[in-house]
Order: C-alpha cells, then sequence, then structure tokens
C-alpha cells in the first residue's frame, strides 16, 4: 500500500493511538479512547486496572450496534472546532469517583460503568494492558487477537439497532441508554454522578442517571439563543469547548448563555449539488460584532442568577473552574491586553476580581489555569521577564529559561505541566513545594494526566514511531497502554534540528533515504506552518512524515519554524504583531539559504513551498512576494485577506480593520495578485467554515482580473480538514506532479 493512501486510510496515523486520558482521584485506574486498529476509526472507551494491569473495553459502539453517521449540527461543528477525525466514543465525561462516564453515539445519551465486570475483557482485539513493563500472562498479543475478531458489519447483523432498542435498557455489559431528548449535544456528568446535563436544540437539559426523569434548566429565550454550548470563537481560538461547569456537589451548574444574533450571517453552499440549500453560518470576522456571552448561576429547583462582570469592557469568557475553594471566570477585553481572573459569589453573581494581567500587545490564554491545590492556593500562569511562566500563589516558580506551555493537572500540591527549555522540545514537568522536576526523557514532546500520585506519560520522539504511553507510580512503570496505530510503510526520517540564520530558525532538512553524495542536486521544498500558535519542528517523527514522503520523491525538504511560534519565549511570539507577512517570510528565506550553505545538495534554483491554512497564506505570499527565490507553490486553504478571518485570531495580531486599515492591507494577497509570475496551485475546500472557500475564490478573480495564469483545486465537501480517504491521498499525490510539472524533474533516484 502507496504511502498517501495509509497516511489517509489511518487518518495520519492516528487511529489506533490511545488518548482522552483519566486518571480516577486514587490513582488505581485509567481511562482512555482507543480503537481497535490502525485502521479502524471507531473509538471504544477503555479502563486500565493498575494493579492487574488488564486493559478491558467499557463501552464499544460496535457490539450494540451504534454509529455516529447522524450527528447533530452542533456535534459536527464542535468536532471541526476540535479538528477531530474519528468516530465512536470521541469524548466522554467521567464522575469524581471515576465509577460512572457518560458520552454521545448519533445523539444518544449513555451511561458506562467503569467498574461493570461485564465489560469486554482485556483478552479482546486491542490486546492487553502491560504491568511493570510485562503482558498479562494469558492475554493474547494484538497481532494475535485480532485474527478473526467479526467486522463492524458482521457484528451488528441481527443485533438492535439503537432506534429499535427501547431506551434505558442495557444495551452491551455495564453501558446503558438514558431516555434523553434527542440529538443530545455535550453531556456533563455532575461530581457525584447522580445527573448527566446536557444541550438539545439550545436547551440545557438535566437528567437524573437513576429514573430518567428530565428537567429543563433554560431554553432559548431568543432565534439564536444556545445555552451551555461553546460559541465558535471560545471553540475555535480559546480552547474552550463546553459551555457548562458542575458545582463540586452536583447540586448547581454555571451555563453560558449565548446571543449569536448580533454575528453576521455568512452561507456555504455546495456547488456539486445545487439542490441543497446553503448552511448559514455565523461568522464573527475580524471588525465584526461577536456573540453576546453571558453566564448563569442555574439551580436545579429552576432558579437562575447572573454573574455579573463588565461584558462591554471583558467581552470574551475564556475559562471557568469551580472547585471547592472558589468558582473563577477568566475574562478578556476585545483587544486581549487586558486579562482578569474573578471570583463569582455565589449568593448573589457578582464577581470580584482575584487578579488582573496586561500586556502592551495581548495576554495569552493559557490552557489549564485558574485552578486550586488542595491548600487553597491558586494556580495561574503569566508573562514575565519575556517568558511564560507558572504562578503558584503569587509567587511565579519557574525559571526564566523554561517557557511553559500547559497546566494539566493539580494533584494534592503537585502541579503537573508541559514546558520548553528548547523549543524543539515539550517537557513533562511536576511543581511541588520541594522544587521541579521533569518526568518525561529529554528530547521528546510529552504531555500527561496526574491523580492520586499515578502519573501518565504520553511521549513521542525521534527513537521511535507513534506515542508511548507509560503510567508511572512510585515504584517506577507500573503499565504501559498499549498503541495499536500503523508503523508508516516510509523510510524513517532523519530528524536533525539545526539552528539557522542569525536568529537560530529551529530547521529540519529531510532528504531523500536514496541520495548519496555527489548525486545530482535536489529540488527545494519548504514545508512550513511558519505561524503563530503552532510548531512543525518538534523532536518527534510524526510531523516529519508527509515530508519526508515528500523527499522520498526526489526533493530535499526544509521544515523550518519562524517568528511568531510558541515556545521562544514573548518578544519572539510578538514579532508578527502588526505584520504577518514579512517576519514569517523573511524566517523562511533565511531558513533556506542557512540550509543550502549547509547542505550543498540544494539546487536554490529550483524551490518551492507547500502549506495548509497558515502555511498556505505563507506559500502563497512566498511566490508573490520573492518569486527571485521561491518558483512555484501549493496553498491549501489560505488565508487571503485577513479581513475575513475571525475576531479573536486577527485582531490579537492585526488590531481592529478600521483603525489599522494599512497593516491588514500589507497583510493580504489580494493586492499582490499583479505580481503573480510563478506557478501557484490553490486547494480548497468548499465546505470549509474556518477559512471560508471566498479566501481561495478572492484571490483567484483577483488573479483572473490581472491575467495572471494559476490553478485551483476545489474539494466539494470538504471542511478544513481532509478525512476523506481518496481526497486526502490525491491530494498528495496531485502534490507532487504540479510541483514536478512546475520545478522539472525531481532528481533521479540513486541505484547506490
Amino acid at each position: 500500500m502507496s504511502f498517501p493512501r495509509q497516511h489517509a486510510r489511518t487518518r495520519r496515523f492516528t487511529l489506533g493511538a490511545p488518548r482522552a486520558f483519566q486518571i480516577a482521584p486514587d490513582g488505581d485506574r485509567v481511562t482512555f479512547l482507543r480503537s481497535r486498529a490502525g485502521d479502524d476509526p471507531v473509538n471504544r472507551l477503555w479502563t486500565l486496572d493498575l494493579a492487574t494491569g488488564e486493559e478491558r473495553v467499557v463501552a464499544d459502539p460496535v457490539a450494540f450496534a451504534a454509529t455516529d453517521e447522524d450527528l447533530p449540527p452542533e456535534e459536527r461543528a464542535r468536532r471541526e472546532r476540535a479538528r477531530e477525525q474519528a468516530g465512536g466514543v470521541v469524548g466522554y465525561s467521567t464522575d469524581r469517583a471515576h465509577r460512572t462516564a457518560a458520552f454521545t453515539l448519533s445523539g444518544r445519551l449513555y451511561i458506562a460503568d467503569l467498574h461493570s465486570a461485564d465489560s469486554e475483557a482485556a483478552a479482546s482485539p486491542a490486546g492487553s494492558g502491560r504491568a511493570a513493563g510485562r503482558q498479562t500472562a494469558g492475554a493474547p498479543t494484538a497481532a494475535e487477537s485480532a485474527v478473526d475478531e467479526p467486522t463492524a458489519g458482521e457484528r451488528a447483523v441481527d443485533e438492535p439497532t439503537a432506534g429499535e432498542r427501547a431506551v434505558g435498557e442495557p444495551v452491551a455489559g455495564g453501558v446503558r441508554e438514558l431516555p434523553a431528548v434527542t440529538p443530545v449535544v455535550m453531556p456533563v456528568l455532575d461530581p457525584t454522578g447522580s445527573r448527566v446535563a446536557y444541550v438539545n436544540a439550545g436547551a440545557l437539559h438535566v437528567i437524573d442517571v437513576a429514573t430518567g426523569a428530565d428537567t429543563v434548566l433554560a431554553e432559548p429565550d431568543g432565534d439564536r439563543v444556545t445555552w451551555g454550548l461553546a460559541e465558535f470563537i471560545a471553540a475555535e481560538e480559546m480552547d474552550r469547548m463546553r459551555g457548562m461547569w458542575w458545582s463540586p456537589d452536583g447540586e448547581r451548574l454555571l451555563a453560558t448563555r449565548v446571543d449569536d444574533a448580533p454575528v453576521q450571517r455568512w452561507h456555504i453552499a455546495d456547488p456539486a449539488d445545487p439542490g441543497n440549500v446553503p448552511q448559514e453560518v455565523g461568522y464573527p470576522a475580524a471588525g465584526t460584532a461577536n456573540a453576546d456571552v453571558t453566564l448563569f448561576l442555574l439551580d436545579l429547583d429552576g432558579t437562575r442568577t447572573e454573574v455579573a462582570w463588565d461584558t462591554a469592557a471583558l467581552p470574551y469568557l475564556a475559562e471557568v473552574a469551580w472547585d471547592e475553594h472558589a468558582a473563577l471566570l477568566v475574562v478578556q477585553s476585545r483587544d486581549q491586553a487586558l486579562m482578569r481572573l474573578l471570583a463569582v459569589d455565589l449568593a448573589s453573581g457578582a464577581t470580584a476580581t482575584v487578579r488582573e494581567d496586561t500586556d502592551p500587545a495581548w495576554v495569552e490564554i493559557v490552557p489549564g489555569v485558574p485552578a486550586h491545590t488542595d491548600s487553597g492556593t491558586l494556580v495561574w500562569a503569566a508573562d514575565a521577564d519575556g517568558a511564560r511562566r507558572l504562578i503558584v500563589g503569587d509567587t511565579p516558580v519557574t525559571p526564566a529559561d523554561l517557557q511553559l506551555r500547559t497546566v494539566l493537572d493539580v494533584d494534592g500540591e503537585t502541579v503537573l505541566f508541559t514546558a520548553s527549555t528548547e523549543p524543539t522540545e515539550i517537557g513533562l514537568w511536576t511543581y511541588e513545594p520541594g522544587g521541579l522536576a521533569r518526568i518525561d526523557a529529554p528530547g521528546e514532546i510529552a504531555s500527561g494526566r496526574r491523580a492520586g500520585g499515578t502519573t501518565l506519560v504520553s511521549a513521542q520522539g525521534t527513537g521511535f514511531d507513534g506515542v508511548r504511553v507509560q503510567v508511572l507510580t512510585d515504584g517506577g512503570v507500573a503499565a504501559e497502554i498499549t498503541s495499536l496505530a500503523e508503523t508508516p510503510d516510509l523510510p524513517t526520517p532523519r530528524v536533525t534540528v539545526e539552528r539557522a540564520g542569525e536568529r537560530e530558525l529551529r530547521t529540519t532538512v529531510l532528504l531523500p533515504s536514496w541520495h548519496r553524495p555527489g548525486d545530482a542536486p535536489l529540488p527545494v521544498l519548504m514545508d512550513p506552518y511558519g505561524g503563530p500558535h503552532a510548531q512543525r519542528v518538534l523532536a518527534a517523527r510524526a510531523p516529519f512524515l508527509t515530508s519526508q514522503w515528500f523527499a522520498e520523491q526526489g526533493f530535499a525538504v526544509i521544515v523550518a519554524d519562524g517568528r511568531g511560534s510558541p515556545g521562544r519565549g514573548s518578544a519572539w511570539e510578538r514579532a508578527v504583531r502588526g505584520n504577518l507577512a514579512d517576519p514569517v517570510l523573511e524566517d523562511q528565506v533565511d531558513a533556506l539559504h542557512a540550509a543550502a550553505a549547509a547542505h550543498p545538495e540544494l539546487d536554490l534554483g529550483r524551490v518551492a513551498m507547500r502549506g495548509w491554512s497558515f502555511g498556505g497564506y505563507l506559500a502563497a505570499l512566498a511566490v508573490l512576494r520573492r518569486p527571485d527565490v521561491f518558483h512555484a507553490a501549493v496553498a491549501g486553504a489560505p488565508v487571503t485577506d485577513w479581513r475575513l478571518y475571525d475576531t479573536h485570531y486577527t485582531e490579537r495580531y492585526l488590531g481592529d480593520p478600521v483603525d489599522n486599515g494599512v497593516e491588514y492591507e500589507h497583510s493580504s494577497l489580494l493586492v499582490d495578485a499583479p505580481k503573480l509570475e510563478r506557478p501557484l496551485m490553490l486547494i480548497h475546500g468548499l465546505a470549509d467554515d474556518n477559512v471560508v472557500a471566498a479566501h481561495t475564490l478572492r484571490l483567484s478573480s483577483a488573479l483572473l482580473a490581472a491575467g495572471r495564469p494559476h490553478t485551483v483545486l476545489p474539494l466539494s465537501g470538504v471542511t478544513h480538514m481532509t478525512p476523506q480517504e481518496v481526497v486526502a491521498e490525491n491530494l498528495l499525490l496531485l502534490q507532487v506532479d504540479f510541483l514536478r510539472d512546475a520545478l522539472g524533474p525531481a532528481a533521479p533516484r540513486s541505484e547506490a
């Protein structure tokens, strides 16, 4: 099987890899999601018992003939914001004791007993966990178990579907369906495990787990009002995917009321099927109105109290956290230069300022904060002395050379977080009153969870494929969770990070595995993202798989991270403020020239760039503004006019387009259309609701008006992601063909 087909079929080698981990508060069990194989898109809910090392399936959608084909629009939108590519159980909520989980399939609500002895045991096709590094005796391996396992289609024969089954009856093992009003969106189990809050048709419901009694706590009071959901900006840009939070005792809820009426309406049509009604979406483009977001305390008896803060000055609700110590909000000004941490008076709904952070450019939202230690000490994050620092109480506890990434968990007085001393590595760290400690091995990118003294480490590295998941206790490695992801059918990327130019741009050069010294020079393909909030140069194999495949086609591939990318401090990230074009393009040029000086195999007379999203913008920018350096480009889903992109992202860097029109004009591609003199391929999904197809169509129109030939590849029914297997495969093949035509034949493969 070809790499493009394998890459598409495995959803970029993510299927079969364990993820979405949670640890029970006593540290003895881990819950996670994983499909049964590297080409299986159906996620199951699993648990790992650390005492026995046994992994077992808690909820298998195939076993009870449930699918996720008929998704409600709100869930489809949530998955698009989360870039979710799998199916089955893609998210779940647990109670505090970690005894029960809630999830949805096709808009129906299910709960699972995480302790049920009737759940499928470890001898199932995923294989067994490895206690203390050893496989459980008698359990088959993943490869052995998969033999003769019934397929999804075979297993579903003669079993009642979710629609045929009586609501409330057990569906498989310890899983049963609750009689919720369908379709169910975003279920959240309360800490006691007694009730599930969920959203249906914009209304916030609470259903009793024992009796099935369903109560509506809040109904829409306007045509575009929803309760308990995250609005587009929160989900796409703030990493806030939900809009309701239970009190610690499970007796009250904090819930958002989102009025989307002020947001302008855009219509996304399907030109391939003109009979379809265009999808209407509210899209808050730069300089236009956002949704009105307010927050309410909801009691189970229907009592409603509005949480009060200055929403005019601080309209963005970035985060909510409610624990035994306080209910806290993080709110932010429209220009993002001011952020306040507010405590809620649970009797009146009034708020008081706990902390205020300001910055001349913007204040960064850091995932995982606010939080409290068991003693009630506040855990926070802020930029200080040029670095993003972990703050415990009022004190920065990380040094200025350690850049905080994310706070993951607080367990007692221990804070688990990720941070970088070298931007290409993301280490897993703990802070406790005794000091800092790194948990993972140096030279990796890691994440994790922690509870009850148990720490889970999920790591990727350049020395192994995929993800390695280990569960640590005081005795060392207590278990490993098996990844069933496929191994790429591709020569292993030889990842060596170089520091290019005076700014020491982190850069990797990938050559064909068959290339030998003295072979013909190689055409060059720059393969960046290149913009804020994302990195491509990381100490792992996975980020370079597609780049290595392009190298195998006869290119020298260069991947470089420039200014604006995370992990190198506040000044580095803010270097793109007011100008999203010049710094990022200059850094790609510098990385190219530095790489060529170190690698004589590179042919600077044949240089192309490819990219997606911001990378697509950068690729088109390269051939429009530096045709002396770049000779062809493939721009996928490019932002071509920043006035068409969303408020929170765009205004952070370019400000209000009314006041900063010059900055927007300078960063736009449309004004450069008459300059095009190099081959340019534009690719865009026509169903994209993030970077809408109007970006590519407007650039194409400007190019046509200027008489500039170019190629446009429209993808019918495709969003900002490209999960469709055939589409994803052929996109890679078509790009190679285009680049070969544009640059001339690639270097011949060496026979040595």
